[in-house]
This record gives structure tokens, C-alpha cells and sequence, in this order.
């Protein structure tokens, strides 16, 4: 751990030195100053303040901040709540703590000592350096909001955004990866992913090939993201290709072999992602799938509909797809009386992959329903799934790797209570 902090603080120092001072680093310091700036910094860096709070991290600095006009306080990986400091002259109030890097943390606030309605703590990553910004590593470049009008979801005007990586060649065409939830990702690092850095980092090493990411925003509303994002289907994939990508690719080239091309997300979105994978695998051969709800909560048998329930059953008995899948989720994930169990399902998942010979990683910790660990681990995901990337190639037979094929199915034990 000690070498790792040493090389963040190292990369971070030209950017100060050359006034180029980082939002969230620059939020941090206002926050140990105490400075009278934070009222504005406070809302116009982080988001949900009010809904559920916030974090930010740099370093080994974590900041933690809440709108209430109660007095706050956080509890950090399930210790007795800590008392914040109000910001003057509002109803902001934020703690800063030194914390280990290299691994996730969870938190959860309180207003006079009562839970704040969260059904659940949150989780914060501890990044590594391929989530900061580096001296010397070209920026890459993200467009404006773009919308069109869609056929195949009728009365919706979908929203996304094109960022193209350092080293993209319009005359050769670039590989592609297609994110859900591209409002959230569009932030930079000012959301948890921290995509675009990533992606310079890991350009420059060499690590994947340079690429664009098209971010796809959902229909406004918890139940028509749903719609879009859980209902197993072609329908969703149709609306990519037939719709968001020749829109693109009117002013971008891209590469249409689905060996060259990913997709990703979190929750809805990462079952989202197999989905598209699944029905279209010559078209998208790369998912990376975070806390992926593979539930039951478009599961509508009277009207003949599947929900993602079903998908460690049809990778069981339909016929295997050439895909690769790294697949992550975490022991305290969310259940639903009526959806189902996420963490569950992510293992039969993985055990349903594992069985039939797919080159899949699963990432199994002890994270909630939240970004901490998908956000720690992006440049390892994203290097996995690209790893042998070769330009001069349209295909490739995915096989699972030696180690993987090395290793038993997976287990399940109870921890928290009595077996009988």
C-alpha cells in the first residue's frame, strides 16, 4: 500500500505545479482549509447531496459531505458515527479522514442520530494511479450532448455522448465500447468511474487499443430505464444498432466487427450489457457487467416476457455464444422480495459460465448495490477484457483462461447466522 500512495502523490504534483489544480483535489483542500468557498463547491462538484450524500477521493483524502438541516454525522466501514462540520451560512456539512487506498470503504449518514433513509450504506473506492490523471498522458475528448428520435422506443428522444480516446485514427476506424447510464459517466471524474481517465491511462500504456466510448443515457424514470435495461430481449440492441450507432458513425469510424467492440454497465445496466452481447455477440463480444440485476423485475410471464433471472438458465441450455464477460458483485448487494437476490444470481451466474467454458472473470466481494468496487477495479476490467487486442484481427475464439479453467465452481457458505 505504502509504494502505491507514494506513486499517486507523485503524478499528482505537476498538475498543481502548472495551475491545473484537479476539481476534487481542489474541493478537498478547500474542505481542510475550512474555506468559505465550499457552499459553492460543495454542490456545484458533487451531486445528491440532499438524496443521499456524497463522496469524493483524492488520494488518501476522502471527503464525505450531506445536505440536512439536522446535525450530521457518517459512520465509515460500520464504526460509531462521526460528528461533520457545517458550512457556514448552509445546511452542508462534510468530514475529511485520511483512509487506505487499494480497496473500497463504505459509509452511511445520519441527522440527529438517525439513518437517513438509505436501505443501505455506500461504498467509496480507494483508486489506484490509472484512476488520476498522469504527466505526460495525452486527454482525450468528449462531445456535446447529442439526441435523436427513436423508432423502436417510441415517444423518447434518446441522449448520449461520443468520447474519443488519445490515438483515435478516422482513417483506420476505432474500437468501441457502449456504456449505460451515459449521464452519469459523462461527469469525467467527477462520477465514480472515472472513465475517461481511465481510458487515457490505460491508452497510453498500451494496455487496450485506443477507442471511443458512446454513452447512452436512459428515458427519464426508474421504470422506463427498467423497461430498457432488464427486459431480455433484442429490443434494446436493435435500438443500438439500428439507431444510436449510424448516428455515430455519420461523424466517427468505427470498427464494425464485433471483436472490436464492448459494452458495459452497472446494475440494470450490466445485465443491460449481456443482454446485447447475448443477442448480437457478432456485433459486441466484450461485456463488462458490474452489481448486473439478474432478477426478476421485468419478469412478466402473463405477457411472455423474460427477465434477467433467466440468464444463468438460457447460458445453461442455449447454445454458447463467443463472448468474453467480467462479471462483479458483492456479498451484501441488495435483495428484493419480489426481484430477487442480486448477489445470488451473480453467482449462478458465474457458475453458469464457468460450466460452459466461457472466458469470464468474477470479481466477488463484499460490496453493496454500488459503484465502490466496479469504480477500484476499471483499469484491471477494462485491461482483462482487451487483453491480446489485435487491430490487425476481425475475430477471435474466446477460451477460458488456464488459471479459471483451474479453479472449482464456486461455493456458497452462511456467515451470519447458524447453519441449523
Amino acid at each position: 500500500m505504502r509504494k502505491l500512495f507514494v506513486f499517486v502523490l507523485v503524478g499528482m504534483i505537476p498538475l498543481a505545479a502548472h495551475g491545473q489544480t484537479h476539481p476534487l483535489q481542489a474541493l478537498i483542500e478547500a474542505a481542510r482549509a475550512n474555506s468559505p468557498s465550499l457552499k459553492d463547491l460543495l454542490p456545484k462538484t458533487l451531486f445528491d447531496l440532499k438524496e443521499r450524500g456524497a463522496s469524493a477521493v483524492w488520494g488518501q483524502d476522502f471527503l464525505f459531505a450531506v445536505e440536512t438541516d439536522k446535525t450530521a454525522s457518517v459512520s465509515l466501514d460500520g464504526n460509531a458515527p462521526e460528528t461533520m462540520t457545517r458550512v457556514p451560512g448552509s445546511n452542508l456539512w462534510y468530514l475529511v479522514k485520511k483512509m487506505r487506498i487499494g480497496v473500497t470503504h463504505n459509509y452511511q449518514f445520519y441527522a440527529d442520530g438517525q439513518s437517513m433513509g438509505q436501505a443501505y450504506r455506500y461504498d467509496v473506492a480507494g483508486y489506484g494511479p490509472d484512476s488520476y490523471p498522469q504527466p505526460g498522458v495525452p486527454k482525450g475528448a468528449l462531445s456535446e450532448k447529442k439526441t435523436i428520435t427513436s423508432k423502436i422506443y417510441p415517444d423518447w428522444n434518446p441522449e448520449y455522448w461520443v468520447y474519443v480516446s488519445p490515438g483515435y485514427d478516422p482513417s483506420r476506424g476505432a474500437a468501441l465500447m457502449v456504456w449505460q447510464d451515459g449521464q452519469n459517466l459523462a461527469r469525467g471524474d467527477l462520477y465514480a468511474m472515472r472513465l475517461f481517465t481511465v481510458t487515457e491511462n490505460l491508452v497510453h500504456q498500451k494496455l487496450i487499443p485506443p477507442m471511443i466510448h458512446v454513452l447512452v443515457a436512459p428515458k427519464d424514470g426508474t421504470r422506463h430505464r427498467s423497461i430498457e435495461y432488464d427486459t431480455v430481449s433484442d429490443r434494446y440492441g436493435r435500438f443500438l444498432l439500428e439507431e444510436i450507432l449510424p448516428e455515430v458513425e455519420k461523424t466517427y469510424k468505427i470498427r464494425s466487427d464485433g471483436y472490436s467492440r464492448g459494452i458495459g454497465g452497472q446494475s440494470s445496466g450490466g445485465i443491460c450489457s449481456l443482454n446485447v452481447a447475448w443477442y448480437f455477440p457478432d456485433k459486441f463480444s466484450r461485456v463488462l457487467s458490474n452489481i448486473g440485476s439478474y432478477t426478476a423485475l421485468q419478469w412478466r410471464p402473463e405477457e411472455h416476457l423474460d427477465g434477467g433471472n433467466i440468464y444463468p438458465f438460457k447460458i445453461r441450455r442455449e447454445p454458447k455464444r463467443n463472448i468474453r464477460v467480467w462479471l462483479a458483485d458483492g456479498s451484501e448487494d441488495q435483495e428484493s422480495p419480489r426481484a430477487g437476490s442480486w448477489p445470488l444470481q451473480n453467482i449462478q451466474l458465474a457458475n453458469s459460465l464457468k460450466l460452459r467454458g466461457y472466458d469470464f472473470h468474477f470479481r466477488f466481494g463484499d460490496g453493496m448495490h454500488s459503484s465502490g468496487q466496479g469504480s477500484l477495479d476499471l483499469p484491471e476490467a477494462l485491461a482483462w477484457l482487451w487483453r491480446d487486442y489485435d487491430p490487425g484481427k476481425s475475430a477471435q475464439d474466446y477460451e477460458m483462461e488456464p488459471s479459471e479453467r483451474a479453479k472449482p465452481v464456486f461455493r456458497v457458505k452462511i456467515s451470519n447466522r447458524d447453519a441449523w
